[in-house]
């Protein structure tokens, strides 16, 4: 691996720096409520299966109990 004295490496980094495409602050918000929004989903997905599986094992268990 080349190495660069210290100057090339901080020029180098602030042209990839310059390559880079921010987002908007609408993208952002959009992007975060997104994640939330499927964040909860799957919260009341697992506590849905979590609940059907309890149910099952009281329903077995009960009738060997």
């Amino acid at each position: 691996m080349a190495t660069l004295n210290p100057i090339q490496f901080i020029q180098q980094v602030r042209a990839e720096v310059a390559k880079v495409v921010w987002p908007t602050r609408r993208e952002v918000l959009l992007t975060t409520v997104m994640v939330f929004i499927m964040a909860a989903l799957t919260a009341v997905f697992f506590a849905l299966v979590d609940l059907g599986i309890r149910g099952g094992l009281q329903l077995v268990l009960g009738m060997f109990g």
